[in-house]
């Protein structure tokens, strides 16, 4: 079995701008196309898995996660990027389920839909709660941007280009 890259969403491939509904509002961060077509050159799949309360909170519906998923897909293959999957956790946090992040359910069901080994994996993003599903899910941990508090993730780094270049550089190892 193959490892993964596994990204969040909202502050990691895209502007986080709290609930966002509208696909014409998605901005894609500087330097993402270039560090995922890097990952993707380099065989890595690509795995999109992003908490999307905003659905359980009934502030827009699946038709417009659907339209924004479909808008970041888009933005991708405008630069040549495809992504492998992307696995949407629609709850609010008080549903208690088991694939809102930091659980790891939507990485346990992306290896066994994708042939994933998550101990070759990495889960790259801009929260704890993103390190901590990438280490319950058994995932190497990068937190971007922001202090790592609790010492949890792998390694901190500025953006997704500097986790691009340094996945590339560490592999599967």
């Amino acid at each position: 079995m193959r490892g993964a890259v596994f990204l969040d969403r909202d502050g990691t491939l895209n502007e986080d701008t709290g609930y966002p509904a509208r696909p014409e509002d998605l901005r894609l961060l500087p330097g993402v196309t270039t560090a995922l077509a890097a990952l993707q050159a380099a065989g890595w799949p690509l795995i999109v898995v992003s908490n999307q309360s905003g659905v359980g909170r009934g502030l827009f519906g699946m038709a417009e996660l659907a339209a924004m998923d479909r808008r970041l897909r888009e933005l991708l293959a405008a630069a040549g990027v495809e992504l492998t999957a992307a696995y949407y956790c629609p709850h609010a946090p008080e549903a208690g389920c088991a694939c809102r992040k930091p659980a790891p359910g939507l990485l346990h069901r992306a290896a066994v839909e994708l042939g994933i080994d998550l101990t070759r994996s990495y889960m790259v993003g801009d929260a704890l709660r993103d390190v901590e599903a990438g280490r319950a899910a058994g995932c190497r941990t990068i937190l971007l941007g922001v202090a790592d508090a609790g010492g949890m993730a792998d390694v901190v780094l500025p953006d997704l280009a500097s986790a691009a270049t340094w996945i590339l550089a560490h592999g599967s190892d």
